[in-house]
């Protein structure tokens, strides 16, 4: 049987990927809880609490039910496809604000910005046939009254708000947070990821993620290189090669 929901995401590697799975307290490779160390035991579990619901992650094209005529198999050959004519690139890295959370963000670097842009812009589209229209309590909880005429155009027609001319690449580590705690998690990131984001962040993947049925947690079931090579999350049965 399909999952209830697959998404398409950039999954950080190596060194992001151990400190972010670190910092949510939970792998979403292995869907295993993934306990902070002694740098972050004092990291309240409310402040993600949000964001390790979908596992450390940049959104590409967010969670979608399989359209009537698709399957799980036909997404799997489509991402393979897709992966297969990508190039690898590096983007640098800066943690700030964003809407009220905490997230990796990219640095103001225009080449950069242009291909992540790309890849999540091709992401959308191309991957668009698989998704099913949302219904419209999908689309009430995304509070439409309170978007911009961009974001409801967004919602509208790709049944999610923050695409194209309205994306931000983010990497989301905290859930929505008042200033004062916003400060206190800032204080904790910056201190424990020491000299981390000197590092950029190494694209060369995408991945699907399955919600496996409503309201369980975000688990990979598969990583796309773009060498052609892949790896199995723990979600792969919902996603058969």
């Amino acid at each position: 049987m399909p999952a209830h929901r697959y998404a398409i995401y950039l999954a950080p590697n190596e060194p992001f990927r151990t400190f972010g799975q670190h910092w949510l307290g939970r792998d979403a490779d292995t869907g295993e809880p993934s306990p902070p160390p002694r740098e972050m035991a004092a990291r309240p579990a409310e402040w993600v609490e949000a964001p390790a619901h979908y596992g450390l992650h940049a959104t590409l094209k967010p969670p979608f039910r399989l359209a009537e005529g698709t399957g799980p198999a036909m997404l799997d050959d489509a991402m393979r496809e897709f992966a297969g004519t990508r190039t690898p690139f590096d983007v640098p890295l800066t943690l700030r604000a964003l809407r009220g959370f905490l997230a990796w963000c990219l640095a103001d670097e225009p080449e950069a910005i242009r291909a992540v842009h790309q890849l999540a812009d091709a992401s959308v589209r191309d991957m668009d046939r698989f998704r099913a229209p949302p219904t419209p309590d999908e689309i009430a909880r995304r509070k439409p009254e309170r978007l911009s005429p961009l974001e409801r155009q967004m919602l509208r027609d790709w049944g999610y708000p923050y695409l194209f001319d309205a994306f931000t690449f983010h990497i989301t580590l905290t859930g929505m947070l008042d200033a004062e705690r916003q400060a206190a998690a800032l204080a904790q990131l910056s201190s424990a990821a020491g000299t981390l984001l000197d590092t950029p962040l190494r694209v060369d993947s995408v991945s699907v993620f399955v919600q496996p049925e409503p309201g369980a947690d975000f688990v990979a079931a598969r990583h796309y290189g773009f060498d052609g090579r892949t790896r199995d999350g723990a979600g792969a049965a919902y996603l058969p090669a």
